[in-house]
């Protein structure tokens, strides 16, 4: 059997039995404000007074059970769901592109255990991530992950991008946090991923899902690890007289070994544009922020190491006041009145690359942008703030401040920026996307970046959803041709 129309009665009153009727909803109001995330082609048609794509149905399901089972009944009929949390991401992940059911997990919102033996979490996906913090900040405990996006993000919106959270220099992204996953797979069936996420008993099953943005299944459950609430925070600023001193200066750190918790390095841009318009002061140049956390003797003796490598490189001490005050409003960059917002054209276009490689990176998108569309005044900025022992990742933006006035025009240029600064990514280290995901946005660029692998990603994704209806549209793989968007505009997904 299959239902084109989700709002179907016959189908719906399925729905119903499996939630109840409270938690099931087709009327307009509560299906459009399900239309958008952050993504700025779904928010430029809204702008420009366009409708969006719009589930025919939202489905609000309280247990894995209850996931599971609306899963398997959208298999049965062939209706496409398309899993939510906190609608924060930027890439169309949680859009509705075919219609179908929209599946809001925040129902699933229970902490299930805190282990504090061994300093674990195991929570439903459906938590809000502020709620967890607070939570486990009870026992003394932190999960350790402080994304912009704390406030809004979904523990399951955490792990479905590989998300990272601005401690991520020391404590790790969302994929090194975990332990364990529960997920709903397309058939409707539960599965659990080894408790455990060190051992040699085959392959890594759960990355497979950390990742996937609910393409090959939905995640209901995870396991995390806490790590102690720090004794002490210490935060210094360092000026530098050029973006090379300041990434080399970043690369002695970590390859010394130092654990910084906090490493944000900013260009000179970033610095004159950005710092000065929400802090009030502008550092001058380049300007690294860097910040250890822990034990007051081990923070004192790691600062110590790192204010001696920050100044071999002709650092500038600019002292705690400055950096302190950064991480006090370190949120501020993305929310009202400081974010970008329509009309305004951007995009950050994050990735990550090896050490080697991430300056001569930085300067060809630079110039890919500002040059091949300097028609249309583009201007780029950077920050590196996810630094790993090997590297470091780029979020970098672009901006156009008056973008083409036909929505249709202004589609082509936004995925025509992103075209060619994703390939100037490629082509010098690095990779699609290092923590915001694909979604939409970049699902077209999966085949080229996995090259001959991508077969094999194909594979797996008709393993895990056989009849194609987890988040169609998404991570680049092929939607079943019954599927038909309910909106006919171009969502940049071609």
């Amino acid at each position: 059997m299959q239902v084109r129309n989700a709002h179907d009665p016959s189908f719906v009153a399925q729905l119903e039995a499996v939630v109840g009727p409270e938690f099931v909803s087709t009327d307009p109001a509560s299906r459009f404000a399900y239309s958008i995330d952050t993504y700025w082609v779904g928010q430029m048609w809204l702008d420009r007074g366009h409708a969006t794509p719009t589930p025919d149905v939202v489905v609000r399901p309280a247990t894995p059970q209850e996931v599971a089972a609306v899963i398997h009944l959208a298999a049965e009929h062939r209706v496409p769901v398309t899993p939510w949390g906190g609608g924060s991401g930027s890439q169309g992940g949680a859009l509705a592109l075919y219609g179908g059911i929209v599946l809001d997990l925040k129902r699933l919102n229970r902490v299930l255990e805190i282990d504090e033996t061994s300093l674990t979490v195991t929570a439903e996906a459906g938590i809000n991530g502020r709620a967890l913090e607070w939570e486990v900040n009870r026992y003394g405990l932190t999960l350790a992950h402080y994304p912009a996006s704390q406030n809004c993000a979904t523990l399951g919106g955490y792990l479905a991008p590989r998300g990272s959270g601005v401690l991520s220099t020391k404590y790790g992204k969302a994929e090194d946090i975990v332990m364990s996953v529960q997920v709903a797979l397309g058939d409707g069936s539960l599965i659990r991923t080894p408790g455990l996420p060190s051992h040699a008993s085959g392959p890594n099953l759960m990355g497979l899902f950390v990742g996937s943005e609910g393409t090959l299944g939905v995640i209901t459950e995870a396991t995390m690890r806490l790590d102690p609430l720090p004794e002490t925070r210490s935060f210094r600023a360092f000026g530098f007289p050029d973006l090379q001193a300041g990434l080399e200066a970043g690369r002695q750190v970590m390859v010394s070994r130092l654990r910084p918790s906090v490493m944000r390095l900013y260009d000179e841009p970033s610095s004159e544009r950005v710092i000065e318009r929400v802090l009030g002061t502008h550092p001058g140049g380049t300007c690294l922020i860097i910040g250890f956390d822990g034990y007051p003797e081990i923070v004192e003796a790691e600062e110590r190491r790192a204010v001696g490598h920050c100044e071999d490189l002709g650092g500038r001490d600019l002292g705690p006041e400055f950096a302190n005050h950064w991480w006090d409003h370190r949120y501020d960059f993305y929310y009202p009145p400081f974010h970008l917002h329509q009309p305004v054209l951007y995009g950050t276009t994050d990735t990550v690359a090896r050490f080697k490689d991430i300056h001569d990176l930085y300067v060809a998108k630079k110039r890919v942008i500002e040059d091949e569309f300097s028609d249309w005044d583009a201007a780029y900025m950077a920050h590196f703030s996810h630094w790993f022992p090997w590297g470091v990742m780029v979020y970098d933006r672009f901006t156009i401040q008056s973008p083409p006035s036909s929505p249709q025009d202004a589609v082509r240029l936004h995925n025509k920026v992103w075209d060619a600064a994703a390939r100037a990514s490629l082509e010098h280290g690095g990779v699609l996307n290092e923590h915001h995901g694909i979604g939409v946005k970049l699902g077209r660029l999966m085949p080229e970046f996995y090259d001959s692998a991508w077969g094999l990603l194909v594979g797996v994704k008709d393993v895990c959803d056989p009849a194609g209806i987890l988040n169609p549209g998404k991570q680049g793989f092929t939607v079943p041709t019954e599927f038909e968007p309910p909106v006919k505009i171009d969502m940049g997904e071609h």
